[in-house]
């Protein structure tokens, strides 16, 4: 079994069973999967409900399941990389506005 060190050693794959192929014979590294897990520097954090559409949120939780995450832990950091994405975008700078 291969071991993957690198987010870029795993190549686009044209269909399922090609990458069923390449994960019978590779795997990921521990470290880069802890490396992978967005930890916020926050102490505190906020319970909120979101409703998803049955289909997207089976969609969500098979991408969770083959980067072996947690799907509401993926969703955090999805938003969170997103978030950062619209504050450059706008320039925002330190993340913040008049309504935080």
């Amino acid at each position: 079994m291969k071991n993957i060190a690198s987010w870029k050693d795993i190549p686009e794959f044209d269909d399922e069973q090609e990458e069923a192929d390449f994960w019978a014979e590779h795997s990921i590294e521990p470290r880069l999967m802890n490396a992978s897990i967005h930890r916020p520097n926050v102490r505190e954090s906020t319970t909120i409900t979101l409703r998803f559409d049955p289909q997207m949120l089976s969609r969500i939780k098979r991408v969770a399941r083959v980067r072996y995450l947690n799907y509401q832990s993926m969703i955090k950091q999805w938003l969170s990389e997103r978030l950062e994405d619209e504050v450059m975008k706008r320039g925002e700078g330190n993340g913040r506005n008049k309504d935080d």
